[in-house]
């Protein structure tokens, strides 16, 4: 016989979670081990029980469900979270998926669909609602924007930019810093590197463009 799907329910309304349970409690191969109101219970609940599944409602008061992720996650890297939820909005979507989801469902999904997809996260495949991989395409599919050159930049890096930028000489920036001369002819050719530049000097201009120095 099977090891059953261990499932938690995380959702801060009541009535959702007793509907889940009786549904999912019919279903072969599922077993509902725990119902937690909010996310702080939830992560409680998933330390005792170890679920395999989590259904994650995003809306939660307190820890919400993309915190909720988060840390769940932290502590159990190997545990599938399935957002059920009845947003479609950018501002939850992509942050709960960057914590980890798994999987992504609307509460208007049949309980067969939810079955399902507890089913496939068990053997590792993800389930998106069809309105979510429309979106994440959509997201994929638009041109990527570049970082700023100097974003690639070391913090003491930028350090020796802006005081290059003020006319410094390699000696007045390794006195500036209290670093050694060689170490500040090493950052300077990374700078150089790094920005694209020839010079000290188109160096400085780039600076003084991108509201690095004064």
């Amino acid at each position: 016989m099977e090891t059953p799907i261990k499932v938690l329910l995380v959702d801060d309304h009541e009535m959702v979670r007793i509907g889940l349970a009786a549904v999912l409690g019919t279903e072969d191969g599922i077993e509902v081990v725990g119902e937690a109101s909010n996310g702080i219970e939830g992560i409680r609940l998933a330390q005792e029980y170890r679920p395999n599944v989590v259904l994650m409602d995003l809306v939660m008061e307190g820890m919400d469900g993309i915190e909720t992720t988060r840390k769940l996650l932290e502590l159990y890297p190997e545990c599938k979270v399935i957002v059920l939820t009845s947003f479609l909005d950018d501002e939850k979507m992509y942050p709960v998926i960057e914590a980890g989801a798994f999987s992504y469902l609307l509460k208007t999904s049949r309980a067969t669909e939810i079955a399902e997809a507890i089913r496939a996260a068990a053997r590792g495949q993800s389930v998106l609602e069809s309105q979510v991989a429309s979106k994440m395409m959509n997201r994929l599919r638009q041109p990527k924007q570049h970082a700023a050159a100097h974003e690639e930049l070391t913090e003491r890096e930028m350090d020796v930019l802006r005081l290059l930028a003020e006319g410094k000489s390699n000696q007045d920036i390794a006195d500036a810093l209290f670093i050694g001369i060689k170490t500040v002819k090493f950052h300077v050719t990374n700078i150089l590197a790094k920005l694209g530049v020839d010079d000290r000097t188109q160096a400085a201009i780039y600076a003084y463009k991108n509201g690095l120095a004064e």
